[in-house]
């Protein structure tokens, strides 16, 4: 239970790091967003330790541990943002979401290789789900393309639907990665929260140190430093609620499995379309083809999600149905 609501919370936070990401992504550039937004994890979850009196937990951490959390950090934070942030700057953040459900299905599988996870026929249809309603308006948004469309919103914005998606799908693979990374450092070191915490940080701080190493090419302080106020409120703004999104989301997979944190996750598909609508209504694209993608791909992660015993106590279904639900792979 514990776990389900930490991964609710870290939705809810996500969602709306997204609306506040699209609202400074679209007058900044990707390199300013993440020269914000990455450091500031670090003396946060810093904080965060110091607050909640596990600043002593970061010395129980081994060096397996840290390789990996480390690893995890530069996939997560690095990586999958910069992919996520060129995303939400070439479609908006309603378009970018079910097409980077592809983390889901690459965090499934790695499960089951290496966590000893399951396969059961609910999660292969989740995952024909989640991979279908998003494939299906892409390749629809492409075709369109051609035929160079009236801008979608109100504001003009037109989407650039290959560079948009293109990316949000090569964000799935930092961001499907990196929680194999966390709970393999984890899972067995029984530091509880403080673990998550302490996971949190050294990922952070292998982000920041790696953002770091190009801070130093010409041009680069520059560029970061020449931004307009506003904008840079819009990603400190962002900077936090992803922060707090990742604090919820370690502390989730700090005590519960990947295949239950994940799916929950998912859940921010629908609250981004809430808070996009409060910040950004009128620089997103608000459609059907939107709103059925976005269902089809959130139906597919609760499948993903739920157990066939949780199923079998909602639905009426007949004990052959079960029977076959029950099968496992491998």
């Amino acid at each position: 239970m514990l776990g389900a609501v930490l991964s609710f919370l870290a939705a809810t936070f996500f969602a709306l790091n997204n609306a506040t990401t699209r609202r400074g992504v679209l007058t900044g550039s990707v390199a300013q967003a993440m020269a914000i937004t990455v450091p500031m994890g670090v003396p946060l979850f810093f904080l965060l330790l110091v607050v909640f009196g596990q600043l002593g937990v970061l010395a129980l951490l081994s060096w397996y541990a840290i390789s990996l959390l480390s690893l995890a950090g530069v996939l997560h934070f690095v990586w999958g943002r910069y992919c996520n942030y060129r995303a939400s700057k070439a479609i908006g953040a309603n378009l970018q979401g079910p097409a980077s459900q592809s983390d889901i299905v690459l965090t499934l599988a790695l499960a089951v290789w290496f966590l000893d996870e399951k396969l059961t026929p609910l999660r292969v249809l989740g995952i024909l789900l989640v991979i279908g309603g998003p494939l299906v308006t892409m390749v629809g948004d492409l075709r369109a393309a051609r035929k160079s469309p009236e801008p979608p919103s109100k504001s003009g914005f037109q989407p650039k639907y290959f560079e948009g998606y293109l990316f949000a799908v090569l964000s799935g693979t930092g961001y499907g990665l990196s929680p194999i990374l966390v709970r393999l450092a984890l899972r067995d070191s029984g530091l509880g929260i403080g673990g998550g915490l302490a996971g949190g940080f050294v990922s952070y701080l292998a982000a920041a140190l790696f953002i770091s190493l190009f801070a130093f090419v010409p041009g680069r302080i520059a560029h970061v430093r020449n931004l307009d106020p506003r904008t840079r409120n819009w990603f400190i703004a962002s900077g936090l609620t992803v922060m707090l999104s990742q604090m919820f989301r370690y502390l989730a997979l700090s005590v519960a499995p990947v295949t239950v944190v994940q799916p929950i996750q998912r859940l921010s598909l629908v609250l981004r379309f809430f808070f996009g609508y409060l910040i950004n209504r009128d620089h997103e694209v608000f459609g059907r083809k939107v709103w059925v993608s976005t269902a089809v791909s959130l139906i597919g992660a609760v499948l993903l999600s739920i157990s066939i015993e949780q199923a079998a106590a909602v639905l009426p279904l007949p004990d052959w149905l079960v029977n076959v639900l029950k099968i496992e792979w491998p």
